[in-house]
């Protein structure tokens, strides 16, 4: 019974304060779990040191709170129309025979849809307007390349604002 007079008179224990650990009777495996508790504030500290010894650079700078900048609009090509969202649709590549009541009828399904415009003088070209942005976007993805003959193709872009 060394360990037992060993562990009572050196104190090991005292700075935990555990009164009940001193009492117990030091039966096998008791020894083992008291120095774990022993070395259990260490590995805590062990932990604490590696997160302060983080090299600046890994963490996150607090630059991060900047919001990123907008990215700009791409110029836009003339006459292909804009990429950049609008409520009105330019339309090209119609064929003659394209009325506004055949768009009309294709773009009424859409919510939003306004109205269409062809341009006097021009069969090709049209505008299709709606309420918003997003819808009109909306109609552009699920229109454009719409084969209203099976020759035509009809394009969409976003009118320039």
């Amino acid at each position: 019974h060394h360990f037992c007079s060993f562990w009572r008179s050196s104190g090991i224990n005292a700075e935990y304060g555990g009164t009940k650990e001193k009492r117990k009777a030091p039966e096998q495996g008791g020894e083992a779990k008291r120095v774990m508790e022993k070395a259990m504030p260490m590995m805590g500290m062990m932990q604490g040191m590696m997160q302060g010894m983080i090299p600046p650079g890994m963490q996150p700078p607090a630059a991060n709170n900047v919001p990123p900048m907008p990215p700009k609009p791409r110029p836009t090509p003339p006459q292909t129309g804009s990429e950049i969202p609008h409520k009105i649709l330019f339309l090209q590549n119609l064929p003659p025979e394209t009325t506004e009541m055949m768009l009309t009828m294709l773009f009424e399904q859409f919510p939003g849809f306004k109205e269409t415009r062809l341009v006097p003088g021009r069969h090709d070209i049209a505008f299709v307007e709606f309420e918003v942005d997003q819808q009109a976007s909306q109609a552009k993805q699920a229109l454009n390349q719409f084969k209203i003959t099976p020759k035509n193709a009809m394009s969409i872009s976003f009118a320039n604002k």
